[in-house]
């Protein structure tokens, strides 16, 4: 991670870092087992059969500021980051069309494990250029396609069937939920009614509504296993890869609320019963849903939003990035063109205050600990945000005192400042003008700012007010500072 000089070596934060628990339903002081050298953190990663829409993407922004905030805390993270590229049925109870065949379809491919690897491979290559657009270091993470595991998910299925947890059926094999009393302890999910009348369901030979598959048996398109021809069940892959990854223990695992009711609690019955292991996951954090337009996120609904999409229209990506931190990640965020303008302006202000030359100063310490405060309860990145401006507008603070604790809070932001960036600098130039340093201004213009600057000393504000509407009609902009006024000209 990029710091400037006068950053390198500073000691990490020490306030007490909160995260929410969705197995427990309240904040929880996080701190590693004595014998642990990492954070251990699996992320629920995407089903790469299509580009990701902006909603998707908003999960590893969400994962990528937990990871900043761990690394702040002076931890060191594992982080795995998983592609699904078979298995996935469009119902997460084991019902409905494989995903990954569904894209090979409308990609005009013939349906055979090879090419479903190279269309997996081709998404997942676009779904990692989007997540460095948002200023995600993907270096730092490992990024394991779920094909690349089968030998591991046969050897857990078989594992589970050796300790009576799996019974056979002709559609394949199943979990069988009674024999694993905790299931749907994540989310407190009420089983009663689900086991009752199990018959009734799509899937006739459950023994339970609840019961999951653990080995898709299929006579056209798989791999050869114990239980005949076929491919692994969707939750199975993630068992599998954290066991083979990161360990039969972890201590973080995400995903989007969505995942909680029966993947995430399909997870922790099927790893717990094959490991002997509790708790699977010490702590389970999950991402609320973004909205378009306070609507659910769907092709059906034609509001489908990509990166893509959001640079053509001529903004910065990490615009997008910004307006995913003014919403808490447990909030059900909504997305609208005028918020990402909105979102867009903030960030060019403050990639605009922030461009100005090096000086040494001192971080505020009152201002230090009221953002750091905010991210070590529970990532709260809009509260933190708020602190920021506040601190900006605090005529106390020297602009070189302010300029160090927001480069150190950029640790955790990730909005690039600093750092160069052909195309916020034009942006910039664009909405605000060019700097343009107060030797280098034309003679006239010269001695309006000063005029101005004397009319301020003096408390003469109309005049003051009279004389930037001056330089604003000879396309001038004024910013005023700590250090005297920053001037610019728009092209």
């Amino acid at each position: 991670m990029w710091l400037p000089s006068f950053l390198k070596g500073k000691k990490a934060n020490t306030a007490p870092l909160y995260f929410y628990n969705t197995l427990s339903k309240s904040k929880e002081a996080f701190s590693l087992p004595p014998y642990a050298k990492a954070a251990r953190m699996y992320n629920c990663g995407p089903t790469v059969y299509g580009v990701q829409h902006i909603g998707n993407l908003s999960m590893f922004v969400f994962t990528d500021i937990l990871r900043r905030t761990l690394e702040f805390n002076a931890y060191e993270v594992k982080q795995v980051i998983n592609f699904t590229d078979f298995g996935h049925l469009t119902s997460d109870a084991d019902e409905g069309d494989d995903k990954m065949i569904k894209g090979l379809k409308r990609d005009g491919l013939t349906p055979t494990l090879d090419n479903m690897r190279e269309m997996g491979k081709k998404y997942a290559g676009i779904f990692k250029d989007d997540l460095a657009k948002l200023n995600i270091d993907v270096s730092k993470i490992t990024f394991p396609f779920a094909s690349d595991y089968i030998p591991a998910q046969i050897a857990m299925i078989k594992t589970l069937e050796e300790k009576g947890y799996a019974y056979r059926g002709l559609r394949g094999v199943y979990f069988d939920t009674l024999r694993f009393p905790d299931y749907g302890k994540l989310g407190n999910i009420a089983l009663e009614g689900q086991r009752e009348g199990a018959r009734v369901e799509a899937d006739a030979e459950k023994r339970n509504a609840t019961d999951f598959i653990l080995w898709k048996a299929s006579d056209r398109l798989g791999w050869d296993s114990p239980w005949g021809k076929g491919f692994p069940g969707w939750h199975i892959e993630c068992s599998a890869m954290v066991n083979s990854i990161l360990g039969k223990q972890i201590d973080i695992h995400t995903g989007g609320i969505e995942h909680i009711g029966v993947h995430h609690n399909n997870e922790i019955a099927q790893s717990e019963s094959a490991t002997g292991k509790r708790p699977f996951s010490r702590f389970w954090m999950h991402r609320a849903h973004l909205q378009i337009d306070n609507a659910k996120i769907a092709k059906s609904e034609g509001n489908t939003v990509y990166l893509s999409d959001v640079v053509e229209k001529g903004f910065h990506p990490l615009a997008l990035r910004y307006l995913f931190l003014t919403a808490h990640y447990r909030t059900s965020a909504n997305f609208t063109w005028k918020s990402l303008e909105a979102a867009q302006t903030s960030l060019l202000k403050l990639r605009r205050w922030f461009d100005t030359e090096d000086k040494s100063g001192v971080i505020p310490e009152f201002w230090r600990k009221k953002i750091y405060e905010r991210f070590n309860d529970d990532l709260d990145t809009p509260a933190a945000l708020a602190a920021l401006w506040e601190m900006l507008k605090d005529t106390g603070v020297a602009r070189a005192d302010a300029k160090v604790l927001v480069t150190d809070a950029d640790r955790i932001f990730g909005l690039g400042l600093g750092q160069p960036d052909p195309l916020a600098d034009s942006l910039c130039g664009k909405m605000f003008g060019v700097a343009i340093q107060l030797d280098e201004l034309p003679e006239r213009v010269g001695k309006l700012v000063n005029a101005r600057e004397q009319a301020r000393k003096e408390k003469n504000w109309q005049q003051a007010d009279s004389l930037r509407s001056d330089l604003q009609k000879l396309g001038y902009s004024l910013e005023d500072t700590t250090d005297g006024p920053r001037v610019f000209k728009k092209d």
